[in-house]
């Protein structure tokens, strides 16, 4: 992963692989950011996260929680600006199945 300083990392939290798949596709058609990794803790839990710069991050989480919500159940949204550089280490592990 590259440096994240300067930029932003964002959450869309899902029930469903439905909800969470549109939530990403919609984050990336909308902004300029990226999928950074979808982790899945279990009990049908989907966590989006998407890198970028914070105003896109956040028109990006924004319409991707919306997206979400159209076909099933958003638990979470939430945008880190500029998040310290300990948080790349969490990034950089494989996604939790």
């Amino acid at each position: 992963m590259s440096d994240v300083h300067g930029s932003a990392l964002g959450f869309v939290e899902t029930l469903g692989m439905t909800a969470a798949t549109l939530a990403a596709d919609t984050m990336v058609k909308s902004a300029n950011v990226s999928v950074v990794t979808a982790q899945r803790p279990g009990g049908g839990i989907i966590t989006i996260i998407v890198r970028g710069d914070v105003g896109a991050v956040k028109a990006a989480v924004d319409a991707g929680a919306a997206a979400a919500r159209t076909v099933g159940t958003v638990r979470s949204a939430h945008v880190i600006p500029r998040p310290h550089e300990d948080v790349e280490d969490l990034l950089e592990r494989p996604p939790v199945r």
